[in-house]
């Protein structure tokens, strides 16, 4: 479920302006509401004074809606119910399965349609968006809006001949209740155009950063150092926010991850924050004294995630071995139905950890790829009470009770959480900007771990 957020009133739909008005166009809409008006038909409104968030969304799903005439508001990347709605509305239009998500399918068909002009008799580009609230719940941009209102830059690289880049501005303030005199207002930065066009006006970019406040940047795809406005960016950001659960290439992707943070990059993975219930459970399970001295015995782990992305399975491997000072040896990996990746660990006292992290095929994976599935510790030493059992509460523990000596095991349900979708996890991340630790020090032995592979 998105986070629900305060109804919106629209001071400017998005509107069409060149790269040197953008500043001019958003001073002339606070001007115009900088009181209230005399009927006290009309709050006054004030600009956003909290952070910048740069967004650099790869997948053009939104821009195509809003251009065919399905999707009104500011194309900012931030999905939620309002963009699910439109994807909903235009696969019932053309016949699509409708799923309310974005698909090889349906982005193919949107972009023929585009191509060949056909918008339902609305026009490119003439839609006059209101951006109401839809039926189907409040976005989550919407959201971030009403807690944190603040600027938001959308990147928006397109495909094709490289025409420049073209911008739009647009406002939203929502209604607070405690204060119905002075809205605080967002205010939207669209950029469109090539990569190349994109990278070309990066000064122009870094001169509509907020002076003086913290500067977010959300990178939609695999950071890549060699990209000139990736890495323009990020050394002007406060801390830079991916998701590792898009990457297509997961291990070296969290190679290169693991190489920015050590070259001073604050960056922070919205996936590791959908560890927290694991890692909280596991820990909570050797909290009681006579289970705490028994974790020295764990020295087999096996972690079940669903196939297609391994990042939280690894990610989750390397946060407990560097709680409990396990030092990678070995990686290898199986061929067959899980795709079994075999890693031996040296504990403290040199017994040998042996992990089995398995890829479980899955009907449906859901809305992230690589969702963990089951976890189980346990030992060699048959009287040592450590053995311990967290599963999926969809799934189920079946699996992982498999294999006996399931009724001396301490047994969890991972509760499916609601606030797991990416543009949920970002407003979370809006509120903190410092370093967290934890995460790098789990991903140096995630690294580790994998680096072992690369040597066999």
């Amino acid at each position: 479920m998105a986070t629900q957020s305060a109804p919106l009133v629209s001071l400017q739909a998005p509107k069409d302006v060149s790269l040197s008005e953008i500043e001019k166009e958003l001073s002339k809409i606070w001007q115009s509401y900088s009181s209230a008006s005399e009927d006290g038909a009309f709050p006054s409104a004030t600009r956003a004074a909290t952070f910048t968030l740069v967004i650099y969304e790869t997948e053009e799903t939104q821009q195509l809606l809003a251009a065919l005439g399905f999707y009104s508001g500011p194309v900012d990347g931030i999905g939620g119910p309002r963009t699910d709605a439109a994807l909903r509305t235009a696969q019932e239009t053309y016949g699509l399965k409708v799923t309310g998500k974005s698909n090889p399918e349906t982005l193919a068909k949107l972009r023929e349609e585009f191509a060949q002009g056909r918008v339902n008799g609305r026009g490119h580009n003439n839609v006059k968006s209101q951006y109401a609230l839809d039926a189907r719940g409040s976005g989550v941009a919407d959201a971030i809006a009403a807690q944190n209102p603040c600027r938001i830059i959308a990147l928006c690289p397109t495909s094709g001949e490289d025409r420049g880049v073209t911008a739009q501005v647009s406002a939203y303030c929502p209604i607070q209740k405690q204060s119905r005199s002075v809205l605080v207002c967002c205010e939207y930065i669209t950029l469109t155009g090539t990569e190349a066009a994109l990278e070309r006006i990066s000064g122009i970019v870094s001169s509509l950063l907020i002076p003086e406040l913290p500067k977010f940047f959300w990178w939609k795809a695999t950071p890549d150092p060699n990209q000139g406005i990736f890495q323009k960016l990020a050394d002007l950001s406060s801390c830079v926010i991916v998701d590792s659960s898009f990457f297509h290439e997961p291990e070296a992707d969290i190679l290169r991850v693991k190489n920015l943070i050590e070259q001073g990059i604050n960056l922070a993975d919205l996936n590791w924050r959908r560890l927290a219930a694991w890692q909280e459970l596991s820990a909570e399970a050797f909290d009681p004294p006579e289970r705490r001295a028994a974790l020295k015995e764990v020295d087999r782990v096996t972690i079940d995630y669903e196939q297609g992305n391994a990042t939280q399975a690894l990610m989750f491997l390397g946060w407990l071995a560097s709680r409990l000072q396990w030092h990678p040896i070995s990686y290898h990996q199986e061929e067959g139905d899980y795709h079994i990746k075999r890693i031996q660990l040296a504990s403290v006292d040199q017994r040998l950890v042996e992990v089995e992290l398995a890829a479980i095929p899955t009907a449906d994976v859901g809305e992230v790829p690589g969702d963990l599935l089951g976890l189980r510790l346990t030992s060699t030493n048959i009287e040592a009470d450590c053995c311990t059992i967290l599963c999926s509460e969809t799934l189920g523990c079946m699996r992982m009770e498999a294999g006996g000596g399931a009724q001396s095991c301490r047994i969890n349900q991972v509760t499916t959480l609601a606030d797991q979708k990416a543009e949920s996890l970002l407003g979370q991340q809006l509120q903190r900007w410092g370093r967290d630790i934890l995460y790098a020090e789990s991903l140096a032995v995630t690294a580790q771990i994998i680096r072992l592979k690369d040597e066999e």
